[in-house]
């Protein structure tokens, strides 16, 4: 990939390269089982910029340390709140606890976690096994069963114990941590390398039966119908992972098997009339999975809104994190779809940019993301947090102060049981700008 030194203009600017994507098609695509704000260091492919940073990875060993870590960024820079946020802001869509309950004792809820999150042991241990990055991968694996299984219980007996407020990004935050300890910096990363291939392929098929409906509605809901299918694309959840596992997954199947409408929160004729009638000048999506999420289900949404006339700021994870894209990831993942041009199958990238969000989790917490990411939301109109951990967990009820829009799959029982719906339900929620 080519360095270059212009990404300083690049941030300066306010235009930003990007683009286009495809939507949910009829195609069968099978799984095998399953910064400083101004960086120095840039890719360029044609039109196409995107800036990344060095990070430094934080990592305490001793237990005493562990509240202090979970505040600590691996990027090179200080963490800031995204400007967009409204007052009274908690990354937590579920409530664990009552402001009651007795804090020495854990909440029923709490413990329903906890046992979500135990339950992934098993298979987090088997992916690690396979790590041939790692020295010792087997040996170093049942480490980190043994030890992150220790800190799970700990926290059944005093929720305290690891750290406060006990919440879904604790619980991953301290596997995440425990996994770095022990020498595993990405255990899914030749799961992720072998579907974006298989996603890439399909690519421009997937583009042309997109572009082929005419129906300006009826294409977008195409394309929702296609996020919502990549996003099952997910190695987080203990069931998907199983079934990737035994019997592969089809895109075009995942399509055609989405739950019926009305989805258990289901915005998405309110999004059409808002689509036909407004075009936004910015849109910034903090995105999901790798493989068919992003490039069969985010790209095309990308594309779609570049051909409109957005500028798009795609924020992606810092670090590894179960099967979540990284920016480095993502740049490699758009710099083979373009061509010597810089388009995407006839698109300009020359209004989209890949952004580091500073985020090293499955979910998201607003109040800390990258200086980069926060500088880019000062003109964005539209937000978008995709995904299940960071649409649906962290943010589902998130008020910002432009447009936004949370989007994902129910993949966990616990998630379904809050909302009402059943598993596998969609959530598309539009909100317009709540305030300044």
């Amino acid at each position: 990939m080519i360095r270059s030194s212009a990404c300083n203009k690049l941030f300066m600017s306010p235009t930003i390269s990007s683009p286009l994507v495809p939507c949910c098609s009829s195609i069968a695509w099978n799984f095998n089982p399953p910064p400083s704000l101004f960086s120095s260091s840039c890719s360029s492919k044609a039109n196409f910029l995107s800036c990344a940073h060095s990070k430094t990875l934080g990592i305490e060993e001793e237990e005493e340390e562990e509240e202090a870590i979970i505040e600590k960024s691996s990027t090179s820079s200080e963490l800031v709140e995204f400007p967009l946020l409204n007052e009274e802001y908690r990354a937590c869509t579920i409530p664990w606890r009552d402001p009651s309950d007795d804090p020495s004792v854990p909440a029923p809820t709490e413990l329903s976690w906890i046992n979500l999150l135990l339950n992934t042991i098993p298979s987090y241990k088997k992916r690690a096994e396979t790590d041939s990055s790692v020295p010792d991968a087997a040996n170093r694996a049942e480490i980190f069963a043994k030890r992150y299984a220790e800190i799970l219980e700990d926290l059944k007996k005093d929720p305290a114990s690891h750290g406060v407020p006990l919440d879904i990004r604790l619980l991953c935050r301290l596997r995440e941590q425990v996994l770095r300890e022990v020498g595993f910096r990405d255990i899914f990363k030749k799961v992720k390398e072998e579907e974006n291939l298989k996603a890439i392929s399909l690519f421009e098929n997937v583009v042309r039966l997109n572009d082929a409906i005419r129906d300006e509605g009826e294409r977008l809901e195409n394309l929702v119908r296609g996020i919502f299918a990549g996003n099952v694309f997910d190695l987080g959840s203990i069931e998907l992972a199983e079934a990737f596992s035994r019997d592969g997954m089809s895109f075009s199947s995942a399509c055609e098997k989405l739950v019926a409408r009305p989805w258990i929160i289901d915005d998405l004729d309110t999004f059409k009339m808002k689509w036909r009638k407004k075009k936004w000048k910015k849109v910034i999506i903090f995105v999901d999975n790798s493989g068919a999420d992003i490039i069969l289900g985010i790209l095309p949404f990308v594309r779609e809104l570049l051909r409109r006339g957005s500028q798009v700021v795609l924020a992606a994870n810092d670090l590894p994190s179960i099967n979540d894209v990284t920016y480095l990831e993502l740049i490699e993942i758009i710099s083979k779809l373009t061509d010597e041009e810089g388009c995407l199958i006839g698109v300009s990238t020359s209004n989209l940019l890949i952004a580091n969000s500073g985020n090293d989790l499955p979910v998201i917490d607003l109040t800390r993301v990258s200086q980069e990411v926060a500088y880019h939301a000062s003109d964005a109109d539209l937000v978008i947090l995709e995904g299940m951990g960071r649409g649906i967990e962290t943010n589902l009820y998130a008020q910002l102060k432009c447009d936004s829009l949370k989007i994902g799959m129910v993949k966990h029982v616990e998630v379904a049981e809050f909302l009402g719906s059943r598993m596998y339900d969609c959530v598309i929620k539009y909100n317009e700008a709540t305030g300044s």
